[in-house]
């Protein structure tokens, strides 16, 4: 468990006779750093090649880049060279390029914060006042990479860098740590979502929304709630997710609330109500949220912890409850603008997105479109650690296997093999969010 966890982090320590056998000399000696990686990751010494997914992850790019690297041209850049040197550890006589023993600049960090979480880094770079850029840098990796990567990071800094103020055994700061706590222990909770740790993911919401009302954060508390809704919702107690949404509503009136916080709760009502095929009252709750959110200045939310939610997402929502309504065309729509809208920098939101919208093909029967948008998924998230991503892409090879054409059968094939090789990803997120959890602590940092 440890060495998977370990290895989804940081590339393992290898022996100096690592270097000597004839296929990384021949690497090295091509001056070709695609090469020079792709010979570590096949090295014997690993027992099994290392996915590529698993490397990308290591400087924070996707799967599809890193396969550009090792067999694209030779990059060029001495930052990013010196950066993968320095990752694999490559052996600086084996370089044909100097590494400067000490940089006028430090090289590139990776985009994923991977190590936020030793104590020693929490004490000296997240003391008192810096949960919320922790938080920012947290959110925008998961953002990219999935939860996957993430989980554990967030819950040791929940651990060692939050809850010893929370418990009063230092000074706190200005910002309310109770919010802090609420914010990091609910994003904790979305990240086990995304790894299929539901139960888990259960637990982190509800002590969420203890340490919110400890805050007196109305609009965190009503956000919260949002997200309890959504979770729900997936594990189908519609009765709950309905009943969730409306009690965050009612919480919200309570307090001062932005309509960002308001539309998300709508949001999830007409999602439960479509479920269970209340056609008209879900169309009007959609048509509260859209108001709503409308009457949002520029989309800001009040709260710097509450998360944003924004018109793409609104489009997402909207796409899926037509969908379980069978307004295939609404549905379309909605989906198109959601994938529209959404950035690439947004890679799991734009892929699910994708994926609803390839669902919606299926029902109307346009298997070669949703094909074609299957197949761009899979291209842009072979770094991303998402078992919510793994298991649509699951439900549409399922939903593709009767259908027999020249485009189905290419993509169930490449559907196929990229799902061999990411359920790699599912047992690994499995130990890292077991071996995060300690008896007597289900959800993050206990009130005092």
């Amino acid at each position: 468990m440890k060495q998977r966890r370990e290895l989804a982090e940081r590339a393992p320590v290898v022996p100096s006779d690592f270097w000597a056998i004839d296929q990384m000399r021949d690497a090295l000696a091509s001056w070709h750093m695609g090469r020079v990686i792709a010979a570590f990751r096949n090295h014997p010494f690993h027992g099994r090649p290392l996915p590529q997914a698993v490397v990308a992850g290591w400087v924070g790019i996707s799967q599809v880049q890193l396969s550009r690297i090792e067999t694209g041209p030779a990059l060029k850049d001495l930052d990013r060279l010196m950066q993968w040197a320095r990752i694999l550890q490559v052996p600086t006589e084996s370089l044909w390029f100097k590494l400067p023993e000490a940089p006028a600049a430090p090289v590139p960090a990776p985009a994923v914060p991977m190590q936020f979480g030793s104590r020693s880094e929490a004490e000296r770079e997240h003391s008192d006042g810096g949960d919320l850029p922790a938080m920012q840098a947290f959110r925008l990796a998961d953002r990219q990479v999935g939860g996957g990567h993430l989980y554990a990071n967030v819950v040791r800094y929940l651990e060692r860098s939050v809850a010893p103020r929370l418990f009063g055994m230092s000074r706190s700061s200005e910002v309310n740590v109770f919010s802090a706590a609420a914010a990091l222990t609910e994003m904790a909770g979305w990240m086990a979502h995304d790894v299929g740790r539901d139960e888990l993911a259960r637990q982190h919401f509800d002590r969420a929304r203890s340490l919110a009302a400890a805050s007196a954060d109305v609009e965190l508390e009503a956000h919260i709630l949002a997200s309890l809704s959504h979770l729900a919702y997936e594990q189908h107690d519609l009765a709950e997710a309905v009943g969730l949404a409306r009690t965050g509503q009612q919480r919200a009136t309570q307090g001062p609330t932005s309509p960002v916080v308001a539309a998300r709760l709508f949001a999830m009502e007409a999602r439960g109500l479509a479920a269970r095929g209340e056609r008209q009252s879900c169309v009007q709750v959609l048509d509260q949220a859209r108001v709503t959110l409308a009457a949002a200045p520029g989309g800001q939310v009040p709260s710097v912890w509450v998360s944003a939610f924004d018109p793409a997402a609104l489009a997402s929502e909207a796409a899926d409850c037509f969908r379980q309504l069978g307004v295939l065309d609404e549905a379309e729509r909605e989906a198109r603008e959601a994938v529209a809208l959404r950035s690439g920098d947004r890679a799991r939101s734009r892929a699910l997105g994708q994926l609803t919208l390839a669902e919606i093909h299926v029902a109307q029967g346009r298997y070669d479109e949703a094909c074609a948008v299957g197949s761009e998924v899979l291209d842009a998230t072979g770094g991303l650690s998402s078992v919510r991503v793994l298991r649509q892409l699951t439900q549409l090879q399922t939903r593709l296997a009767p259908v027999a054409s020249t485009a189905t059968t290419d993509f169930a094939g490449r559907l196929g093999a990229a799902l061999g090789e990411r359920a790699w990803w599912y047992t690994w997120a499995q130990d890292v969010t077991d071996s995060e959890r300690e008896p007597g602590n289900h959800g993050g940092p206990e009130r005092p």
